[in-house]
């Protein structure tokens, strides 16, 4: 079975209310759908969410990589031969691993239709007997932020996730304390920060001003790449730490032990390159005793399951945080949730239906790349 053609589609997925984080507002979540063709007539899907603030990637620079670079790379392999894949991917240009995270998971969607297996079977089988996952605030006020937290709490949200890093940290407490108070003592609350307090001293001065509220753990709480500061955080407050734009590489991960910088990490498929790569650092994780979640960037349902998958396939893989297709009003795929748990199928593949006439609808650019030539769509 040899992957002989691509279709490549420029998305841009509608949001029900902006998305508001503490380096960017998004209106609406750009992305690339890479539908790969084998020659035995099998289709896989995967998708490529690129963040300029994280990875550097933009949307139009993803698909052109993928349309003139990637694409063409591996054309002709077997979707098995995932290592190589990637290692030819690697050889043809450095990072953009969101580029890399679509087809890598359209590979993973092709190896499980072909062996009629669902993809968590391929990488380890069914560690987890159900998948959670949280209700996820934007940067809001904090009377805003707390009744959305309430509201989510009685509509069965088994845990909160609160966006902070505002550009003033006193509000940020504000914000924690008031949903603190609205779900009570018992609801878990985890916050990420998304590099918003900056500086060591600065992120430390504020965690230790939210021992009270009982945090689940804080999320990157200063600037990505400073993975010492991270490790001086760590040592200075009680709260655990969970690294996330500062885990996108192996080497990074390697570091992240070397200095014991973090007690959790956030492995994002569009961060590292996939669900092969993805595998590797939550088993290394494993090995120095950080427990890892799986993170989105806002997937629609095509990278949401790929990142259930691969939580459903490690033990170590504790939590996930996957919910685009909830922030959506339009989407593309069938991604089973139901409050608090979301289901994967159990067919083969990623296990969902992608709907091409919604895929059309939202798509504003497209080609196709198959052997030697390339059709150009819209």
């Amino acid at each position: 079975m040899k992957i002989v053609k691509a279709e490549i589609y420029r998305v841009e997925f509608p949001l029900k209310e902006p998305f508001i984080i503490s380096y960017a507002t998004y209106p609406n979540m750009p992305a690339v759908i890479v539908k790969l063709e084998t020659d035995t007539g099998i289709f896989g899907y995967g998708e490529a969410v690129p963040d300029e603030h994280v990875t550097g990637e933009q949307v139009s620079g993803t698909y052109e990589i993928l349309k003139n670079v990637l694409v063409p790379k591996i054309l002709g392999q077997s979707p098995f031969d995932i290592e190589g894949i990637h290692h030819l991917m690697n050889a043809a240009i450095a990072r953009n691993p969101a580029a890399k995270a679509a087809i890598d998971i359209a590979c993973y969607d092709l190896m499980g239709k072909a062996a009629g297996q669902p993809v968590y079977n391929l990488i380890g089988g069914q560690a987890h007997e159900g998948l959670q996952y949280p209700k996820v605030l934007s940067i809001e006020a904090p009377e805003i932020m707390a009744g959305k937290a309430k509201r989510a709490m009685d509509q069965g949200f088994s845990s909160l996730k609160l966006k902070v890093g505002g550009s003033d940290s006193a509000t940020d407490i504000a914000r924690i304390y008031a949903v603190r108070e609205a779900v009570g003592p018992s609801m878990p609350i985890r916050i990420d920060v998304n590099q918003g307090w900056k500086t060591v001293g600065h992120a430390v001065q504020t965690i230790n001003q939210l021992a009270d509220a009982h945090l689940t753990w804080i999320e990157q709480p200063i600037r990505m790449g400073d993975i010492r500061g991270l490790a001086d955080v760590r040592r200075k407050t009680s709260t655990p730490i969970m690294a996330d734009e500062s885990v996108q590489t192996m080497e990074d991960v390697l570091e992240i032990i070397r200095l014991e910088a973090a007690d959790y990490i956030n492995i994002k498929l569009m961060k590292c390159g996939g669900i092969f790569p993805a595998i590797q650092m939550a088993k290394t994780a494993e090995a120095a005793g950080i427990i890892a979640q799986i993170g989105s960037m806002v997937e629609s349902s095509v990278g949401s399951a790929a990142g259930y998958h691969a939580v459903m396939a490690r033990r170590n893989i504790q939590s996930a945080e996957l919910t685009g297709p909830l922030l959506f009003s339009e989407e593309i795929g069938n991604l089973d949730y139901q409050l608090p748990y979301v289901h994967l199928s159990g067919e083969p593949g990623l296990g969902i239906q992608v709907d091409e006439s919604q895929l059309q609808k939202l798509t504003v650019a497209s080609c196709i790349v198959e052997g030697e030539g390339r059709t150009d769509g819209q």
